[in-house]
């Protein structure tokens, strides 16, 4: 790897590192606040669904749709029949296994 881009990498850690010390010095008060928390909450959600679609229709800078999008409607059927964490797991895992059985991703 050329220089330049060890300079971009150590620069990303270097942020990285300075936004989780920043985080600690806030003071505890603030934290704790009513709004504080549902705002923390609401990211929270939101960050993680994002992350789920996004790893469930994409290869790389490609849309695809394959066993990945049968596992999280698998997966959705079961949170809405209220179903343990656990059995959620296993039901998007099986679901993805047997559309990749049968051909599908």
């Amino acid at each position: 790897m050329s220089t330049g881009i060890w300079f971009w990498i150590l620069l990303a850690c270097a942020v990285a590192f300075l936004t989780k010390l920043v985080g600690h010095l806030v003071p505890a008060r603030l934290l704790e606040d009513e709004r504080m928390t549902r705002v923390a909450g609401a990211l929270t959600i939101g960050l993680l669904a994002s992350l789920v679609a996004m790893n469930t229709v994409s290869n790389g800078q490609q849309v695809v749709l394959d066993a990945r999008l049968g596992a999280l409607v698998a997966a959705a059927i079961a949170l809405v029949l209220r179903a343990p964490f656990l059995v959620v797991v296993l039901v998007g895992a099986g679901a993805a296994a047997l559309l990749r059985l049968t051909g599908i991703g």
